[in-house]
């Protein structure tokens, strides 16, 4: 079985996203002409009357270009592309990526500009194959700049200064420039997408810069001569910007990810590993004020971390998301049972009271965590990881007490069922924690018997119809939880009854045995 998710777009997001594209547009082409002022502020005013027809193929070519990114997204992603703020952001990427390099290549040299910033900063804010596309389009949208803005002609940083390249070819430059876009971008992002680390990412600048180094050989080796030095010391030279330039990008990423990843609120592998650290608020709460919760939640991140990678998906993500898929129940934490001792507040509430408490923790956790400012991936997570899942504990107890007149709606989840592949691990992931916890036979047969329950359950009651996971994901998920299980919960052999003193002798320990459990 594999369901086919449809994401439902209001056509007003649409509308706003195309509208933004229109204005980043307009706010690209300005930035563009400050440029061209730049590069000639005597005579800038000659670019316009002596041949206006570039910059007319400029603003149509720059507007291809922009198209061609929106026309993706439309195709591809219209949810991501309905939330006017991933125009911005993509817009932001674009003109900083731009003005760095241009920066560079004017006043530096065109191998140090660093080619492969927006490929590495769409990569981990956004994934693989937007990265790829991104780096593509940036790199024609520097190649245009280049052909119609005369980066270089009015500079004395490109390849023209350099010994061994004739002063007439200024257009080798900006083909130089197009095919270490594309080199280093691609290889970056192919290489950079197991980076985890961020000091992997500073690495990264050296791998990059292997093939960097092999381009800028090859293309300067038709006007290389191996007996003239100066053509040495030229390649030399340009080598050593490319490896520069190699080493910025990755160091502009770091600088760069903090600030994006907090002013438009993105998920990176570096800002996953820093939420699930023991100094974020929400977890230092959730440690001290609901330790039983805590404990389950570290369990649950356990098994959910081991499911994304069994079915490829992001691990770190569904880790992080099993930290606080709990939190809403730091409003009231003695209302949950892993937080009691021997007095269970639900006792003396009545059945209705008691499920509106305990679904509530769904709802509270994702304004919780909303409020704190933690993604919206996280936050709809908390929300759908019990679906519209029965309170069967307070059902049953309303039905007894009611003589069989209680109506299931009042006793369950609110939803909104999960929507993604790693909200349906967590949802598993938690009840099948929750379910062999309160077992006494521990088995592997028996944890399996419970966890194909579980699963079989949510089928049965349609949670997984809004998700794309299929029956093999599913099978996959049984087996890993099951296995994971089994080992936490695995047999112990009973202790005798004894203990030792510091001489040695034995002693009775009216406890029944404190050996070291970890013998077995």
């Amino acid at each position: 079985m594999k369901q086919e998710v449809t994401k439902r777009v209001k056509g007003g997001g649409l509308l706003r996203s195309a509208l933004v594209f229109i204005l980043c547009y307009f706010a690209f082409i300005l930035f563009v002409l400050l440029m061209i002022v730049i590069n000639n502020p005597n005579g800038w005013q000659e670019y316009f009357t002596e041949d206006f027809s570039r910059f007319l193929s400029l603003c149509v070519s720059v507007l291809l270009l922009f198209y061609i990114i929106f026309y993706y997204y439309y195709f591809e992603d219209r949810a991501f592309l309905s939330q006017t703020k991933n125009a911005f952001l993509i817009f932001s990427l674009m003109t900083v990526s731009v003005l760095i390099c241009y920066l560079m290549g004017r006043f530096v040299s065109v191998f140090a500009r660093p080619m492969a910033l927006l490929a590495l900063l769409s990569l981990f804010l956004f994934n693989r194959r937007q990265a790829i596309l991104l780096n593509f389009v940036f790199s024609l949208l520097i190649f245009v700049i280049d052909t119609y803005t005369d980066n270089f002609a009015s500079s004395g940083a490109g390849l023209t200064a350099l010994p061994g390249i004739a002063e007439s070819n200024v257009q080798a430059e900006v083909y130089f420039s197009l095919m270490l876009g594309f080199v280093c971008g691609t290889f970056a992002v192919l290489t950079a997408a197991n980076v985890k680390t961020r000091g992997g990412m500073l690495l990264l600048g050296t791998f990059v810069s292997i093939p960097t180094v092999i381009v800028i050989l090859l293309l300067e080796l038709p006007a290389f001569n191996i007996r003239a030095s100066s053509n040495w010391i030229s390649y030399v030279a340009s080598a050593g910007y490319g490896i520069l330039g190699c080493f910025l990008s990755s160091a502009l990423t770091l600088c760069f990810l903090p600030a994006l990843e907090f002013g438009f609120n993105r998920l990176t592998v570096f800002r996953l590993r820093e939420l699930t650290s023991a100094n974020v608020p929400l977890i230092k709460r959730l440690r001290t004020e609901a330790p039983g919760t805590f404990n389950h939640s570290l369990i649950v991140a356990q098994l959910a971390e081991s499911c994304a990678i069994a079915i490829g998906e992001n691990a770190e993500l569904a880790r992080a998301a099993a930290y606080y898929h709990d939190v809403g129940k730091l409003k009231q934490p003695d209302c949950f049972t892993e937080n009691q001792t021997d007095y269970n507040l639900h006792d003396e509430l009545t059945p209705e009271l008691s499920a509106d408490i305990i679904r509530s923790h769904a709802t509270d956790g994702y304004e919780l965590l909303m409020a704190a400012r933690l993604p919206k991936e996280i936050a709809d997570i908390a929300r759908e990881h019990h679906g519209t899942l029965p309170i069967k504990y307070f059902y049953d107890k309303a039905m007894r007490l009611s003589g069989g007149d209680a109506n299931i709606k009042d006793y369950s989840y609110l939803g909104p069922t999960p929507h993604s592949k790693t909200a349906a691990i967590i949802m598993i992931a938690d009840a099948s924690e929750a379910a062999v916890r309160a077992m006494k036979d521990r088995t592997p047969e028996t944890v399996e018997r419970v966890v194909r329950s579980v699963i079989e359950e949510r089928m049965d009651l349609d949670q997984f119809s809004e998700c794309d996971i299929t029956m093999r994901e599913l099978t996959t998920i049984k087996e890993t939880i099951v296995d994971a299980l089994s080992g936490v919960h695995h047999h112990r052999v009973k202790y005798p009854a004894i203990r030792f003193n510091r001489a040695r002798e034995v002693v009775k320990d009216e406890f029944g045995g404190s050996g070291d459990r970890d013998e077995k």
